[in-house]
């Protein structure tokens, strides 16, 4: 079954995007931080910490989490959640790579 609703939007090619750092992308009115991580995966999160603002494009990459670059507020790339002790979460995108682009989609 497919989901009409779903939009696919180009944001970048697959090697403009350095690996295990983030980038900021915005589309419509979000503002995303995109990562290519070590695997080879890209993952899309709303850019913003939900503890004090941290630009999340900007923190340091780990695995599959990146810290917020104002507190070290570790936040899943995967799920969005905030790891403990602390707690909260982000909005995350799926992302899609076809060839050499890396596509969103938004609901």
């Amino acid at each position: 079954m497919v989901n009409k609703n779903i939009s696919k939007v180009l944001i970048s090619s697959l090697q403009e995007l350095p690996e295990r750092l983030g980038k900021t992308f915005h589309v419509g009115n979000m503002e995303l931080a995109v990562f290519k991580l070590s695997n080879g995966t890209v993952r899309a999160i709303e850019n913003r910490c939900p503890h004090k603002g941290g630009v999340l494009s900007e923190g340091i990459v780990s695995g599959d989490s990146v810290f917020c670059p104002m507190h070290d507020w570790k936040i899943c790339l995967e799920d969005g959640l905030v790891q403990a002790p602390d707690k909260g979460c982000v909005k995350t995108y799926s992302t899609v790579i076809e060839g050499e682009d890396v596509f969103l989609l938004i609901e």
